[in-house]
């Protein structure tokens, strides 16, 4: 399919990931998912390669790119069909450091994105909660300003890099209105800070995930990003960034479990021929596929829209909504194609399935999207 938004230097970036996944990824994929973790020599490689701050400024060791080079990164990662390692990539680059980028002072950045464009430090974000996930203004972590600094309190739930981060972005509530929320940066270490399980997840599996704990933890005044109180809307605002993200991971999903199902179905022999010559598989593919190719363009749309200075939060919520149900749909009908095999822990179709279960659901649940964009009707 052509896609009008692609740059032959967005293809040259396309070209250098997927070498990048054949000689540092696949390989060793199995094994992290056996160890639940991707280990910090890889996401050190990226950084030296460059491919960890793309969005950021030169002088930080970024590329300086708009939102449209971020999307071709992110679907050509997706290209891997090892769900944890890309989601602990996304999650740091377009999930965790960004409320750096966007909030961050001049002298924060200079202290924290040289190490996170690098991969020498590794972010993650703190938001969910056990009673607040797609309902971010729910959340009762909360800090209060002691003398010269902030003491924090609370528990955050289902964070991705949260064993392994070095620095956190933390919301907490710092006033009494629903929407009186602030972040802070918190580097691993600090006391009162813990993490406590590592938390035992269906699909992505080599991506780590924790709940977080914090114990009268003192922040310095200078470790809060922008403005007290308004973290709520830094946070609502970076969601655009991360949806974007989810959605070409869902849409990498489709792209490579149809890929796999193709190759099967072309070779496959069932009943006296091939489930190629079977006209409902090859219709069953071709819909699964138009699907695709569909949510495929409104990810490059809602990109474009982002470097057009557009207000997108209708878009993006109908976009991670579509991808998110998407995925699904598209996995699970080619996990069926595969027939006994498609159950098989190790065949990549089987981990395609369990891996993107969860984009219906993390980033914002399908239900919650519907309504934002509903809302804006």
């Amino acid at each position: 399919m052509d896609n009008v938004y692609l740059t032959p230097d967005h293809q040259v970036l396309q070209e250098q990931v997927a070498r990048f996944l054949a000689r540092e990824v696949e390989p060793h994929a199995a094994q992290w998912e056996e160890t639940g973790m991707v280990p910090r020599a890889v996401l050190r490689k990226m950084g030296a390669a460059g491919l960890l701050g793309l969005m950021y400024a030169p002088e930080h060791g970024g590329g300086g790119a708009d939102a449209l080079t971020n999307l071709a990164f992110a679907e050509a990662l997706s290209q891997s069909t090892w769900g944890g390692f890309i989601i602990t990539v996304l999650v740091h680059t377009d999930m965790a450091s960004p409320h750096l980028h966007h909030a961050g002072s001049p002298a924060q950045q200079a202290r924290w994105m040289p190490g996170i464009t690098s991969g020498e430090t590794i972010t993650a974000v703190a938001i969910t909660e056990p009673g607040a996930g797609s309902d971010v203004a729910g959340m009762r972590s909360h800090a209060v300003r002691d003398g010269d600094g902030w003491v924090l309190n609370g528990s955050k739930l289902f964070i991705t890099n949260g064993v392994h981060a070095d620095l956190y972005f933390v919301a907490a509530r710092t006033g009494s209105g629903r929407h009186a929320i602030s972040i802070f940066a918190v580097e691993k270490g600090t006391p009162g800070f813990t993490v406590g399980r590592s938390l035992d997840k269906t699909g992505w599996r080599s991506s780590d995930t924790a709940e977080l704990h914090f114990d009268h933890v003192r922040v310095p005044a200078g470790h809060l990003l922008g403005e007290e109180g308004r973290g709520f809307y830094a946070v609502m605002k970076n969601f655009q960034t991360e949806r974007i993200a989810l959605a070409a991971m869902a849409v990498g999903h489709c792209m490579q479990a149809l890929r796999l199902t193709l190759e099967h179905v072309r070779t496959r022999q069932a009943f006296g021929g091939l489930l190629w010559d079977k006209q409902v598989v090859r219709q069953k593919i071709a819909m699964l596929d138009a699907k695709t190719r569909a949510a495929r363009a409104y990810t490059w749309h809602c990109a474009w829209r982002v470097t057009q200075g557009h207000d997108v939060v209708q878009d993006v919520s109908l976009l991670k909504a579509l991808t998110g149900e998407l995925v699904n749909e598209v996995t699970q009908g080619c996990q069926q194609l595969h027939g006994g095999m498609g159950f098989m822990r190790g065949t990549p179709v089987e981990r395609l399935w369990r891996d993107g279960r969860v984009l219906g659901i993390g980033g914002g649940a399908t239900e919650v999207m519907l309504d934002e964009a509903a809302k804006r009707y």
